[in-house]
């Protein structure tokens, strides 16, 4: 699992304690890559004491460069044939990592979503003025993608694919960048909660939805002269479907 980090020193440890034991639970051998961007706060430095105990990397960035960079930077030293991402403030719950990857397995998928806009995806504690900014987003990203929830920012990918995607945007939307560069044909998505970030700062702002806006005409652009691409296969998992591939049934 790729983790970017700035400023997330209040809960690395335990973000990082909670991923291992939901790993272990599950019978998943894990690697966590903390990929920081020289966070003042001493992010970083604890995620390097943190990997003597644990199986995990970290990369020291000199400053914020963009989670897309980040992403890449993360999947460049990662081991794994599938490679995760997530936030670091527990807006993605550690327990369902394992659903995750017991779906790209169990699907043969190149890329599986936790999404919150399938039948038994939620949000909680999010005002609706947030809400609705991330539907207009999604809904913006339909034409391009079959994805519902093409903003989400917990997925699971092969990593031979996202490492050979070329990476333009520098926001925070990475899963829709890797969605229309790497071109995944087999795309499934699973259902999950999402809570907003327990502590710290959100890094969502003005100036990153006009990147996000930005992103999109570059996608569309792409799109339009990129020329033909094979086509893909999409799937929405429910809750049953998904407590069934982690029992391994």
């Amino acid at each position: 699992m790729v983790v970017p980090t700035y400023n997330e020193r209040e809960r690395i440890a335990e973000l990082v304690q909670r991923l291992f034991d939901a790993s272990k639970a599950a019978g998943i051998e894990m690697e966590v890559i903390v990929v920081d961007d020289n966070s003042p706060d001493g992010t970083g430095e604890l995620a390097d004491r943190l990997a003597k105990s644990f199986r995990m990397k970290v990369v020291h960035r000199p400053g914020k460069l963009g989670l897309g960079a980040a992403v890449i930077a993360g999947c460049q030293v990662a081991s794994a044939p599938f490679m995760g991402v997530m936030d670091a403030d527990f807006s993605h719950p550690p327990a369902a990592v394992p659903g995750l990857l017991a779906t790209i397995r169990a699907t043969g998928a190149d890329l599986v979503v936790g999404s919150r806009y399938v039948p038994g995806g939620s949000i909680s504690n999010w005002p609706w003025p947030r809400r609705l900014m991330s539907r207009v987003a999604c809904l913006l990203a339909r034409p391009l993608s079959p994805i519902r929830d093409a903003t989400s920012g917990f997925f699971v990918i092969r990593a031979d694919l996202a490492r050979r995607a070329t990476i333009k945007a520098g926001g925070f939307k990475i899963n829709l960048e890797l969605n229309m560069r790497a071109w995944p044909t087999r795309l499934v998505e699973v259902p999950y909660r999402f809570n907003d970030r327990e502590a710290g700062e959100s890094k969502m702002s003005t100036k990153e939805a006009l990147r996000y806006l930005v992103q999109l005409r570059d996608l569309y652009i792409l799109t339009w002269t990129g020329g033909p691409r094979p086509p893909r296969e999409y799937r929405q998992i429910s809750p049953e479907e998904l407590a069934g591939f982690i029992r391994g049934k």
